[in-house]
Parts: C-alpha cells; sequence; structure tokens
C-alpha cells in the first residue's frame, strides 16, 4: 500500500523537478521514486564496499582491473 509524503525543496530544485516531469512526460511521484530508489542501491554498494574492500586488500585486489583479472 501506497502513503502519502509532503517534502520541501528549494525553489532551484523544485524547477528542475518540474521541468524533467514536462520533458520526461512522467510526474513527480515516479521521478522522487526512482531517486530514491536509486539512493538505497548507492548506498547498500558502499555499505557491501566497505565490509568487502579490506578483504580484497588483503589478497591483493585492489582496482577494477585486479578484480577482472580474478573472475576471468
Amino acid at each position: 500500500m501506497r502513503q502519502t509524503m509532503t517534502i520541501s525543496l528549494p525553489p532551484a530544485l523544485k524547477k528542475k523537478l518540474t521541468e524533467a516531469v514536462r520533458q520526461g512526460h512522467t510526474n513527480r511521484s515516479d521521478i522522487v521514486r526512482e531517486a530514491l530508489r536509486q539512493y538505497f542501491v548507492r548506498e547498500e554498494f558502499q555499505r557491501l564496499r566497505g565490509i568487502m574492500a579490506p578483504k580484497a586488500g588483503r589478497i591483493g585486489v585492489f582496482t577494477d582491473e585486479d578484480v577482472f583479472k580474478k573472475v576471468s
């Protein structure tokens, strides 16, 4: 079940949101939902990265290239 909430935005951000709605033929809720979804994905990635980076470092994996070498 969806719930309604109210947020406050600075005028410049509200203007950008309004323009994105107009150009994208979508609505504010869809844009905000997608932005929140992306935010939470990024946060989870950063959390997992914080856990895995020390372990990776211990086995000599420091860069994306190191990862690709290990998995290919």
